[in-house]
């Protein structure tokens, strides 16, 4: 392997975190009850930067959205750092166990939720929900 090729290569491993998390907006308060307000059906990532379920989750899931971006049409996806919101209000009162939580929500329910779940066929089963 050339110089090239490696320093491109090494380039792009290093951004690829980044450009799968710009995929999501990251939660504000508020953010995830004004899409529901909306009528928007929202995707939620219970997250840390440090944990690696979440970081396979988030492979898996931007994967998925590329293979179909129906996903991005029907959801809204927003991330929640469990670091800065575990205490917070908008995840006691989901009763968010853990990072690793993916939620899907419309309205006033929960469609679906995935603990530490890091299989495509589960990811995908709860994304679809959102369908």
């Amino acid at each position: 392997m050339d110089r090239r090729t490696f320093l491109l290569g090494a380039a792009a491993a290093t951004l690829m975190p980044a450009i799968a998390r710009a995929a999501f907006t990251d939660y504000t308060p508020g953010a995830i009850q004004s899409a529901l307000s909306a009528g928007q059906t929202v995707f939620v990532d219970y997250s840390a930067t440090w944990c690696g379920t979440c970081a396979r989750q988030e492979r898996v899931i931007s994967a998925l959205r590329q293979q179909n971006p129906a996903y991005n049409s029907a959801m809204t996806f927003i991330k929640v750092d469990w670091d800065t919101y575990r205490t917070h209000e908008v995840t006691t009162s989901r009763n968010i166990p853990r990072r690793s939580t993916l939620l899907v929500l419309r309205g006033d329910a929960e469609l679906g939720r995935l603990v530490a779940g890091t299989s495509e066929a589960q990811i995908k089963a709860l994304m679809d929900l959102g369908l």
